[in-house]
Parts: structure tokens; sequence; C-alpha cells
């Protein structure tokens, strides 16, 4: 039977795996509901093997605490098998990690922002090619999203359309070919695993100025944004 595969390329902090489950686990409670029944989910932890599972449909790459710019071994090992992925038009869907790791692997640059570290729920705007996309197309011009991230990607590979931005990144959501898409927010995201992570960071925020408490005070939920996992498994 064919599979959706989650990308596992980290874990969450401890607190976050005890309470709530680790990356790959926030992706399967959003996913199971909506998968058919011809498909099944797998995990691929990329950091322990190099090797996929057989018979791939789709996949899905999560976040990590890594950073794309230090070019750890295991996710550099990623690099050409994203390429081929894209060259063989399987449906793609990276988050965070997954999508400065899928920028970088087709020729773009991901590193830390000069804007520091953007953390909360934070709105998320459409861009024109975002309101034209298959998939984007199905959410609001605005929407809320969870978001924490040190890096971004930073310059776009050739080729790449734009889908959505905010004040903080321009390139909040990309597209790289016709099923492959990225986005720099956490889709997979509660208000409690967000509201862990603006706590854990709280000293860092504070010293780039950030007020975590307001922060705190601005979590919502991200329904739309959710939605996003639920419809790429259309595409597959």
């Amino acid at each position: 039977m064919a599979s959706l595969v989650i990308i596992k390329t980290g874990d969450a902090f401890p607190e976050v795996v005890d309470q709530h489950g680790d990356f790959e686990q926030l992706f399967i409670r959003r996913l199971n509901d909506a998968l058919p029944e011809q498909l099944t989910l797998k995990v691929w932890d990329a950091r322990l093997t190099a090797t996929p599972p057989d018979d791939i449909a789709g996949a899905v790459i999560t976040g990590s605490h890594s950073m794309v710019s230090e070019q750890p071994s295991w996710s550099e090992a990623l690099k050409p098998w994203l390429q081929q992925a894209l060259a063989d038009n399987l449906p793609l869907l990276g988050v965070c990690y997954g999508h400065q790791l899928m920028a970088a692997a087709f020729g773009g640059i991901s590193d830390y922002h000069p804007a520091g570290r953007e953390s909360g729920t934070r709105t998320v705007r459409l861009t024109q090619a975002g309101q034209q996309d298959p998939l984007f197309s199905q959410l609001p011009v605005h929407f809320p999203a969870h978001l924490t991230h040190a890096q971004s990607v930073m310059q776009l590979p050739h080729g790449a359309t734009i889908l959505a931005h905010n004040c903080h990144d321009a390139h909040q959501a990309l597209r790289y070919g016709p099923r492959q898409w990225s986005v720099q927010f956490h889709p997979e995201f509660s208000p409690p695993v967000m509201r862990a992570y603006i706590e854990r960071q709280r000293a860092a925020l504070r010293d780039q100025g950030d007020n975590p408490d307001q922060l705190l005070n601005e979590i919502s939920e991200t329904p739309e944004a959710t939605s996003l996992l639920q419809l790429f498994i259309d595409f597959i």
C-alpha cells in the first residue's frame, strides 16, 4: 500500500513531547482524519537512516531545531532525494525546517533572518500567485498561523513562486513545481504547543525586543493554516 511519509528532521522540546507528542505525532494527529483508505502514514527519521520507505506517494518534511545553514550531514544527504522527488513530481510539503531545506536543495539560500526570531500566532497573507495556486487558493487571503523560527529562506531558488508573506518574512510559502510546496509556519501546531514554545523562548524573545506575555496573549486557533495538511492529501 502506498504511503504518505512524514520525514522527521528533529525533535520538539522535551516538555512538548511529554505533553503533546513529538513533531511527527503532531502531524499524524492532524492527518489521520483526512487520510483515504488507500494511503498509510509512515515516519522516516532522516537523521537515523538515509534509506526511505518503499512506495512513497507523497511526503511531508517536519520542522527541526537544527539549522539548514549549518549543513548537518543527514540534512545534506536529503537534498539529492528532494531533488529527485521534484523531478519525479512527487507531492511534497515542507514545514519550517522542511521549508528551508527544500529551498536550499533546489538552489536557494536559507540562513539566519537579520530581524531575528519570529514566534507566535501571526497573520500570513497570500500573494496574487497564492490566490491562484491550486492548493493555497482554497485559503482566505489573510489567515493566522503559528510560527517559531530563527532562520528563513533568504534567497529563492530559480523558478520558485512566492505564495504567501508577512511583515517579517517575504517567503512564508513557496511552490517549486506542480505538487511541491513549502511553508515557514506550522500547520500542525495547536495553541498549547505554540504557548510551550514561547515559554521556552522567553529570554531570547525579550532580548530581541519582543514581549513574550503579549505574544502569549495573541495566540489563537489557526484552522485555515491547519487545513493545508488535509488539502495537501488531495494532491497525492
